[in-house]
């Protein structure tokens, strides 16, 4: 039973770190603020996930002590860091940073210019 609960404790925080590690990867291999910061929102918040989900795990199932906290943590996690990136990313393309020449299609923009228009 002991090694049962190790691997259920384990296998998200693997999750959690291999999450982590595509965040690092991502932060130094996409070209602009906004595919970054898609990065660190997106992956970065699952990764967290993973890592408090085995801490919760841990101290519930070895140490015997329930911690609603870290529940909440990972709650406030999921609603403030996809919220925190668009805020970034919106604030970022109204002070005029421009996205990468690979960036396909600016639905941002086409927006303004047809708010503009009427």
């Amino acid at each position: 039973m002991e090694i049962l609960i190790n691997i259920l404790i384990a296998v998200p925080l693997v999750v959690g770190v291999v999450f982590t590690l595509v965040t690092a990867i991502g932060l130094n291999r996409f070209p602009d603020p906004y595919t970054r910061a898609h990065a660190a929102s997106k992956s970065s918040t699952v990764g967290v996930l993973g890592i408090l989900l085995s801490v919760f795990l841990h101290f519930w199932l070895i140490e015997d002590h329930f911690n609603p906290r870290i529940l909440l943590g990972i709650l406030f996690l999921f609603i403030t860091a996809p919220v925190g990136a668009h805020m970034m990313g919106r604030a970022a393309y109204f002070s005029g940073v421009k996205p990468s020449e690979l960036t396909v299609k600016d639905e941002l923009g086409e927006d303004l210019r047809r708010f503009e228009g009427k």
